[in-house]
């Protein structure tokens, strides 16, 4: 996103890889002060608020995305054992949401076993459930596997479109705040767009028309994701019985 708001002509899918190709270069480049970094900063102790174990904690969590990212283009299977280890043996949330998130960012064969078991942990509490989807719907795209992804999210006995925080989670982390995964060349994410925008705003206009945003700035996106995304606003626009709310700002998008 922000590497967009500097560009008069956005590619969304080059952004993403060239944004991807710096992320696996800082991880191989740096892995040897990435793991000293992990296993210097470790705290095994009782878990503390204070600034010092908290920077600890996002430390750790930093080294552990950038070596299993780095153990995924090598074919290491040690730091990401290592991190499933953490994600079980951790004594807080922090650590062990940390290290979940690791194993997914980087699509380890961890994170399968890793999710379902902090599902079954954090299951009967909202707002850690919500990170769990988020993380899920906001993880780095990897040849188009996030809106499949997202869509079985969808089906998932725990979420409910109606439960505005829930639907956040998903469809916003995913077209709002993963744009390398929303921005297809196929425009997959948009006509998934389109469609949340329409089902959210027979129960909650407020909540569709800040969904509706995300297409906002479709003018600065290169072809063939602008012409896409213009027909996804405008197939928005031509819905009967749309709300004031909506239709005021797919209106906007479409005449600004």
């Amino acid at each position: 996103g922000y590497i967009a708001e500097q560009l008069d002509v956005v590619d969304p899918q080059r952004i993403h890889a060239v944004r991807e190709a710096m992320r696996r270069q800082l991880a191989q480049a740096l892995q040897a002060d990435w793991a000293w970094a992990f296993d210097t900063h470790q705290d095994t102790g009782a878990y503390r608020p204070d600034p010092l174990s908290s920077g600890r904690r996002a430390l750790t969590g930093m080294a552990l995305v950038n070596l299993c990212l780095a153990a995924r283009d090598s074919g290491d299977t040690v730091w990401p054992g290592k991190t499933f280890q953490r994600f079980k043996d951790a004594g807080n949330m922090t650590d062990r949401f940390n290290a979940l998130s690791a194993l997914v960012s980087s699509g380890s064969d961890h994170a399968a076993p890793a999710l379902a078991r902090f599902h079954a942990l954090f299951k009967n509490e909202a707002l850690v459930l919500d990170k769990w989807f988020a993380l899920q719907a906001g993880a780095p795209d990897q040849d188009g596997n996030i809106l499949p992804a997202v869509k079985q999210l969808l089906k998932h006995p725990d979420f409910s479109l109606k439960n505005p925080n829930r639907a956040r989670s998903v469809i916003f982390s995913y077209c709002s705040a993963n744009p390398g995964a929303f921005h297809r060349t196929d425009a997959a994410g948009y006509v998934f767009w389109s469609d949340r925008v329409i089902e959210l705003d027979a129960t909650n206009p407020q909540v569709a028309a800040r969904l509706a945003r995300a297409l906002d700035r479709w003018k600065k996106l290169a072809e063939p994701y602008r012409t896409a995304a213009f027909e996804a606003i405008a197939r928005v626009a031509a819905k009967p019985n749309l709300s004031n709310d909506v239709r005021e700002v797919v209106t906007r998008a479409l005449a600004d």
